[in-house]
């Protein structure tokens, strides 16, 4: 796991799950069927995630499961394939008559399938499930691929929040990185977006990008601004170990120009400045929103509160019953127990104890910028601020939070570099192991 220096080094920053996913294993693949086969042991809300992997390009900083020589059979074959998984998905024990609080099309790149593909994979999957009564439908789209029919497609699909990754408007930025729009395709997709209506739009951008400077952000959050999405989501450059950019420093020895932390942390500290100056409201350490009465994130909010999610796609991850799991990471693994055999296609699994599942929700939650002390009391029965005194206070005297009775703040610094102050709240086994 990468440490907080100065430089960005190669390795995982940005946390999302705990354990960390190196410690999954195959060996634990009984315990996610014994999960599956099972009733729901309370009434956890329940998600779903379907990932689509594929793109136009590999982003040189992408470290997704991805496929970019994409031929129409291809699409066909993964579409039946999801399909199936989802149908297969829906006659689990652990599903029984739960709706689903929340639904996400990720990837890759889910807009990459054209209007008609997006048609006939909604129209199989509404065979076994529907997302009728979800809080939020999220769809994942790259704006070069979009088109004002396909944009009104994912409309009809009943998407109520749509995340278009900008990532820079810059196209020399965009063309240096891999990107496969370029700005002036941002702009045309964005008349049609505003035209469909979409109750929640998102903007993502990246703080350090190869070959950004201090204008070219300044520009970046000008014009963010000036479309006025209601959301925007910053994430800070990072290099994991599969990424382009990574397989050329530690093979190559290339000293690929990634902006430092402390810069990264100043170009979000301005952009967060910014938009609250527009009226935007800090929602997480990476996202800001226009109304905080009308953007809820129920995808990030449930999954950081410990809710179930199916995980469908090829390497996709969830999470049921209290296990971990992770879909096979290869074409022809992920689609030949789908099409040929009838069986999910699970490849590795873990089992938290009732100590990590603690861990998981509280470093997730303290993303947002606070913890509520009794929220861990009541559900784990652990007063986590007696329980991580030295750590919390090593932190506070940082002048990364503050603690107030029941409530851990987080300060300004501390929420721009939330994921580094997180790994001292891992068990000890877990100190210092590769994240993925």
């Amino acid at each position: 796991m990468a440490t907080d220096s100065t430089k960005t080094e190669v390795g995982s920053y940005f946390i999302s799950n705990y354990p960390p996913f190196s410690q999954w294993n195959k060996d634990a693949l009984h315990e996610i069927e014994a999960a599956l086969a099972a009733p729901p042991v309370s009434d956890t809300p329940l998600g779903l995630y379907l990932h689509i992997p594929f793109c136009r390009k590999r982003c040189k900083f992408c470290y997704f499961k991805v496929f970019t020589d994409n031929r129409a059979s291809d699409i066909e074959l993964y579409v039946q394939a999801l399909s199936r998984e989802i149908e297969l998905v829906s006659q689990l024990p652990v599903v029984g008559n739960r709706p689903f609080r929340f639904v996400y099309f990720g990837g890759g790149t889910p807009s990459f399938l054209s209007p008609k593909q997006l048609t006939s994979l909604v129209d199989r999957l509404r065979s076994s499930v529907h997302w009728d009564d979800a809080e939020e439908v999220t769809f994942e789209c790259e704006p070069g691929t979009l088109s004002q029919p396909k944009v009104q497609a994912i409309r009809d699909m009943g998407v109520t929040r749509l995340s278009l990754g900008v990532e820079n408007y810059s196209d020399e930025l965009l063309r240096e990185n891999g990107r496969a729009h370029l700005a002036p395709e941002v702009y045309k997709a964005w008349d049609w977006i505003v035209e469909a209506d979409f109750p929640n739009v998102n903007i993502d951008l990246i703080s350090g990008m190869v070959g950004e400077t201090w204008d070219n952000w300044k520009d970046n959050i000008r014009r963010v601004i000036e479309m006025s999405p209601d959301s925007v989501t910053i994430y800070q450059m990072e290099l994991p170990f599969n990424t382009v950019y990574s397989k050329d420093i530690l093979g190559e020895k290339i000293e690929t120009p990634v902006a430092d932390w402390p810069l990264k942390r100043a170009w979000v500290d301005y952009a967060f400045d910014e938009l609250a100056a527009a009226g935007y409201h800090v929602s997480s350490a990476y996202t800001m929103v226009k109304d905080p009465a009308k953007v809820n994130f129920s995808y990030r909010d449930n999954l950081w509160m410990g809710s179930d999610l199916l995980a469908t796609g090829i390497a996709s991850f969830g999470h049921v019953s209290g296990v971990h799991y992770q879909n096979l990471p290869e074409w022809d693994q992920y689609i030949r127990p789908l099409t040929e055999e009838g069986q999910l296609p699970l490849g590795r699994a873990y089992t938290p104890t009732p100590q990590q599942a603690l861990i998981r929700e509280m470093i997730l939650q303290l993303k947002k910028g606070h913890l509520d002390v009794a929220y861990f009391r009541d559900k784990f029965q652990v007063d986590i601020v007696e329980h991580w005194r030295e750590a919390w206070n090593a932190h506070a005297e940082n002048g990364m939070l503050q603690l107030d009775g029941d409530s851990i703040q987080l300060t300004r610094k501390g929420l721009l570099q939330v994921d580094s102050l997180l790994p001292v709240f891992f068990e000890s086994e877990h100190q210092g192991v590769r994240y993925t």
